[in-house]
C-alpha cells in the first residue's frame, strides 16, 4: 500500500451533514474534540482505513456500504442514539476500561443496529437493555460470561459449543452482549442456522 492521504475530522461540531468516507487512498480520522450530531456517515473503505478516537456521535446514522471487520476501537468514540446499517464483523462497541489511550470517552447507549449484521461484535462496559439488537438469522448473548456456565450445559450442534460457548469465560468481564450471525456461524462450523436455533431458543438470556 502507498502513502495515503490524511483526511482529519476533529475539534469541531457538525450537525445535519452527509460524510462520504469512501476513498481507498485515503486515511480517515474522526477523532478529538469533533462531535457530530444528525449527521449520515456512510463508511466504504476496510478498517485499516478508519481510525476512531474519541470523537462523540449523537443521533447519527452510520451507512456500512463495505463490510467493516475487526474493529474495536468504536469503544473509544462516545455513541448516543446512533442508528448502524450494513455488515459489522469482530467489532467492539461501549466502554472497556483500559483498552487503550481514550477509553474513559466510550459509550454506547439508545443505539439501534436493527438494520445491520453483526458477527462476533460486542457491547462492552454499557446496559444493552438501550440497545436495540438485529434479530434472526442474528442472535445476541446477554451477559456472555456470567452466563457461560448455562450455555455451556446445552448439547450445541458441531464444534460451536466447543469453540464458541466454551471460550465465552475467558472473554473480558466488561463484556455485556455478544451477536452473531448464525448462517456465518454456520457455514464456518459446517452445521445449519436450524441446528443452532432449536438451542437458541432454549435460553432466556439470548435474543433473535
Amino acid at each position: 500500500m502507498g502513502w495515503l492521504e490524511n483526511v482529519v475530522f476533529s475539534d469541531r461540531v457538525i450537525e445535519n451533514e452527509r460524510l462520504e468516507l469512501t476513498d481507498k487512498n485515503s486515511l480517515y480520522y474522526l477523532s478529538t474534540h469533533l462531535t457530530l450530531k444528525n449527521c449520515t456517515v456512510v463508511l466504504k473503505v476496510p478498517a485499516r482505513n478508519l481510525v476512531i478516537n474519541q470523537a462523540r456521535f449523537i443521533d447519527c446514522t452510520f451507512e456500512v456500504k463495505q463490510e467493516l471487520k475487526k474493529k474495536q476501537t468504536w469503544v473509544l468514540a462516545s455513541l448516543k442514539g446512533c442508528k448502524f446499517k450494513g455488515n459489522l464483523s469482530d467489532c467492539d462497541f461501549g466502554h472497556w476500561p483500559g483498552y487503550a489511550p481514550g477509553w474513559e470517552h466510550g459509550s454506547i447507549e439508545d443505539c439501534d443496529f436493527s438494520e445491520a449484521r453483526l458477527d462476533g461484535c460486542r457491547i462492552m462496559g454499557c446496559d444493552p437493555a438501550t440497545v436495540r439488537f438485529p434479530k434472526w438469522p442474528c442472535f445476541t448473548l446477554l451477559d456472555p460470561v456470567r452466563n457461560s456456565r448455562a450455555l455451556k450445559s446445552a448439547t450445541w450442534p458441531g464444534r460451536f459449543g466447543r469453540i464458541v460457548i466454551d471460550g465465552l469465560a475467558n472473554y473480558p468481564a466488561d463484556t455485556r452482549a455478544l451477536t452473531f450471525h448464525a448462517p456465518f456461524q454456520a457455514k464456518y462450523f459446517d452445521i445449519t442456522p436450524e441446528a443452532l436455533q432449536a438451542v437458541i431458543q432454549q435460553f432466556d438470556c439470548i435474543l433473535s
